[in-house]
């Protein structure tokens, strides 16, 4: 089965780190270490975000990426909505049989099973923000280092 590409991931990898750094910078270089990843492709999700307003970038000596906002604001859906293109189910390539009881009517009927799918990701998504992530991840980290 395919699934989505990895892009809303990275995003929200770089998110939970700036926002650990609490209002420092990182560089594309250390974000792409911990994603143990390619700078070029996290400097263009990076990219994404600060289209979207979730990051903002200094350029020169001591520069990098910062989060543009409060992790409490910025949402999964947010880093989701700004690296992701498009819709996540789409009909078939080729228009069905039209002579077909089941061509002729399922395209709507797909149209609206996919649009309350995306609906239930967006909603579901949009109740997690980075701060509370971030929160989850901390504790279990200090977990495997206390075994």
């Amino acid at each position: 089965m395919a699934g989505l590409s990895s892009r809303s991931a990275v995003a929200i990898h770089a998110l939970a780190m700036l926002a650990h750094r609490r209002g420092g910078s990182l560089t594309s270089a250390e974000i792409a270490d911990s994603l143990d990843s390619n700078p070029v492709l996290v400097r263009r999700i990076l990219g994404r975000l600060r289209d979207a307003h979730l990051v903002r970038s200094t350029e020169g000596r001591g520069g990098g990426w910062s989060l543009a906002g409060d992790p409490r604001d910025i949402t999964l859906y947010d880093a989701y909505a700004a690296v992701e293109g498009g819709q996540i189910f789409s009909r078939h390539t080729h228009p069905p049989s039209g002579a077909c009881e089941v061509g002729r009517n399922i395209g709507d009927l797909l149209d609206a099973e996919f649009q309350n799918a995306e609906r239930a990701l967006e909603q579901r998504l949009g109740r997690t923000t980075i701060a509370g992530l971030l929160q989850q991840i901390l504790p279990a980290d200090n977990e495997v280092k206390d075994h």
